[in-house]
């Protein structure tokens, strides 16, 4: 939602791999909020905590909204729960991008559609399962 907890997390795991792989110039990751809440601020310091406990240490990342021109230059937008999707599907209305929207769960291979928001939970338990 506000770009600081889920989505840069999922960002930070998806460039680790590709880069284990070697595959980074061949792939353009970023993430983005679906609200202008927290643009310009860092990861919550709990999801930054969680990517360190996955031996994820370079990551760095300041918030942002999604844009219409997100939806012309990604081919996939992915949001974390079904109010993501919908705030999304609205906005790329007003544009003829090519972009595909969907749920990142529905990669889960364990099945989890939905991503809950940790953001108001303490500690970083929640954290870790968005991991």
């Amino acid at each position: 939602m506000g770009n600081i907890c889920r989505s840069p997390i999922a960002e930070a795991v998806f460039l680790d791999i590709i880069k284990k792989r070697g595959i980074s110039d061949q792939w353009k990751v970023e993430s983005s909020a679906v609200i202008d809440f927290h643009t310009g601020k860092s990861p919550d310091r709990r999801a930054m905590e969680t990517l360190k406990k996955f031996g994820i240490t370079d990551y760095t990342h300041r918030a942002r909204v999604t844009t219409i021109a997100d939806f012309r230059e990604f081919d996939y937008i992915f949001g974390m729960d079904n109010s993501n999707i919908s705030d999304l599907e609205s906005l790329a209305k007003e544009t003829k991008g090519k972009a595909k929207i969907g749920l990142l769960g529905e990669y889960d291979p364990e099945g989890h559609k939905i991503v809950p928001d940790p953001y108001y939970e303490s500690g970083t338990a929640m954290f870790e399962q968005v991991g």
